[in-house]
């Protein structure tokens, strides 16, 4: 019987990200009922936290997503290294890299973008044009302070969690993260039945 879903996440603004966007993708699920998300103060906090939680975690069931970005590194050995420090669990864990970073994952979604931030609607038409494969851009973040001046990374992260399209985004990265949120949300509901 599945149990909970831990969220193991490299940074605070995915959690607020998050907080916004799993109720629409998955809407039966509560947040402390049927997920949690633990943020962490970047990778080596997180990569320190995988190797004590993952092992130590009691809870019957629990089944772990680590979203971490990619940040140019190659996502086959990444990915490897991240399921290693899980060696030893009895937990099912899943790990979804974020390429590059949270902030591709909005380039992905321009009408989002365009909704969330209407004065710099030019400016975002600009970028997107410079950047179709949102995965591919190396520095989104950066690229999205320069084009609107009023970019921060926490208010961003609320405002596009209410405001991303799960099926219609150009990210391959996030489509991958939305398919696997998916998959356990309906594997929780049939668990519920």
């Amino acid at each position: 019987m599945p149990g909970r879903v831990v969220f193991l996440l490299e940074e605070p603004s995915m959690k607020v990200f998050l907080q916004e966007f799993l109720p629409r993708v998955a809407p039966a699920w509560r947040h402390g009922e049927h997920f949690l998300l633990v943020p962490h103060e970047g990778k080596s906090d997180l990569e320190e936290s995988i190797r004590r939680k993952v092992k130590a975690w009691r809870e019957p069931g629990t089944r772990f997503v680590i979203v971490r970005d990619n940040d140019n590194a190659e996502c086959g050995a990444l990915k490897q290294r991240l399921l290693g420090l899980c060696t030893g669990s009895r937990h099912e864990v899943i790990v979804r890299l974020v390429c590059q970073e949270l902030e591709a994952w909005y380039l992905g979604d321009g009408s989002a973008l365009q909704a969330a931030y209407p004065e710099s609607t030019q400016a975002i038409r600009n970028l997107l044009r410079r950047h179709r494969d949102p995965d591919a851009c190396n520095k989104p973040a950066r690229e999205l302070m320069r084009a609107i001046p009023q970019f921060q990374k926490q208010a961003a992260a609320r405002r596009l969690g209410r405001l991303i399209d799960a099926d219609t985004n150009r990210s391959a990265s996030f489509r991958v993260f939305v398919a696997a949120v998916r998959h356990l949300a309906l594997a929780t509901t049939r668990s519920q039945v």
